[in-house]
């Protein structure tokens, strides 16, 4: 007998009593046909001497369980009175081949600068081993195909995935993206001719596209020409502007001031002229190391100061010495008929010293620094600190423990110096 899956065959046996009884029999399929034979009718009743053909009917289902090739069919006919008369007849079943490949591609749609990515599901959904093949159209030449594996066999009911690489030759700069579609052909490869291949071999061709994506984007050509135009912008209208303003602010700024209203020069006096001149006032309680000295040169000593809108510039220092443990005073004394405009003050504490410092114009407290804290520090105003005539510039210094300075060994007191600097005018009271 020859079925193919998927339709249905029949033949014929034929069952005899041969005894001298009424005989009924059961007829049954046994064997690997028997999932998908049936017998029609399944029991037969006969009288001595005569006989009975029943139907056997084959239903094999399309599936790749049922492989093709040889397969036995037995009958079993049981009778009920003499049931070890039993017979078993046998014949042959030829099961056809069949092929039928599914495939689907995943995705449908890529997208990239020059190649895709997808995969190719491949099941051999026939009942004989097959090694598939892949067959890429696309209307030009734009793309090339690669798959891995590239020819993979498989046995009834066996999956694959086959990856498939394409490509683009050239890139896509700018603009709009750009779309290729193509169409994907499974068949089988081996030694059958053309006509069963194209007969139960293949697979429909699946539909897929890959969108090229331009490098840049469309928006980045609108970035571009603005930061364009800005620079354009800069360089013909800002830039000119700001170069003209910072001149004419560079300009105002080395202009001299005018003096003070109250820092003239009086009728009859000169920069040069008027008295004045150095001043040391030491008033440190202690002797020896606790004594400060300052020194300062008026308007009438010349000395290397500048005249300065109707004052001279001067400038006084401050020596002071402070045993470990005391505290100590030094003071600059402002000269008689004088008004001196403080505008920068330095202190030095060269030694490294640990300690109080308390810098003060007469009787207001300038600041209070801790010597440990610095080594130089200065001090600036743009408006002058004025300090009238006979007042003084004081540094009350408390020495916690002398420093060491660059000589290596460690002092036996502190030593600090504040240098004073502003303009000196004559006043005339």
């Amino acid at each position: 007998m020859t079925v193919t899956p998927g339709s249905t065959a029949t033949t014929g046996l034929t069952v005899r009593n041969d005894s001298d009884i009424v005989e009924a029999y059961s007829l049954e399929v046994v064997g690997d046909c028997a999932s998908w034979t049936t017998v029609e009718p399944a029991r037969v009743s006969l009288y001595p001497g005569t006989s009975e053909t029943v139907t056997i009917r084959l239903d094999p289902p399309r599936s790749p369980e049922i492989r093709a090739g040889e397969m036995p069919l037995a009958v079993r006919v049981l009778p009920t009175e003499h049931p070890d008369a039993v017979r078993v007849p046998e014949t042959t079943v030829h099961v056809e081949e069949f092929h039928e490949l599914r495939t689907e591609v995943r995705p449908r749609r890529r997208r990239g600068w020059l190649r895709g990515r997808y995969r190719l599901a491949v099941r051999n959904e026939g009942n004989t081993p097959v090694r598939v093949g892949f067959t890429p159209d696309q209307a030009g030449e734009e793309l090339t195909f690669a798959f891995s594996p590239a020819g993979p066999a498989l046995e009834p009911g066996e999956s694959v995935e086959v990856g498939l690489r394409v490509r683009t030759g050239k890139p896509v700069w700018f603009g709009s993206p750009v779309v290729w579609p193509f169409t994907l052909t499974t068949a089988e490869t081996g030694e059958q001719d053309e006509a069963s291949a194209d007969e139960s071999g293949g697979s429909s061709p699946l539909d897929a596209e890959f969108v090229q994506i331009p490098v840049f984007p469309k928006w980045l050509l609108a970035v571009l020409a603005a930061l364009l135009a800005l620079l354009l912008a800069w360089f013909a209208l800002v830039r000119p502007a700001v170069r003209s303003a910072a001149k004419e602010a560079a300009t105002e700024v080395v202009q001299p001031r005018p003096a003070p209203a109250g820092e003239q020069v009086g009728e009859g006096e000169t920069p040069g002229s008027g008295s004045g001149g150095a001043s040391t006032s030491p008033t440190g309680p202690g002797s020896g190391q606790g004594q400060g000295q300052g020194q300062g040169q008026g308007p009438g000593e010349g000395g290397d100061g500048t005249s300065a809108g109707g004052g001279q510039q001067s400038s006084a220092t401050i020596d002071l010495k402070t045993s470990g443990g005391q505290t100590e005073t030094g003071t600059y004394k402002v000269p008689d008929k004088s008004v001196f405009g403080v505008t920068d003050i330095v202190v030095a504490n060269f030694q490294g010293d640990e300690g109080v410092m308390t810098i003060s114009f007469g009787d207001r407290k300038i600041t209070t620094i801790a010597l440990e804290t610095f080594r130089n520090q200065d001090y600036h105003w743009v408006t002058p600190i004025r300090i009238p005539a006979n007042d003084t510039v004081t540094i009350e210094v408390t020495c916690s423990e002398p420093g060491t300075p660059a000589t290596g060994r460690r002092a036996q007191g502190c030593h600090e110096v504040l240098n004073v600097s502003g303009v000196l005018t004559r006043t005339e009271q």
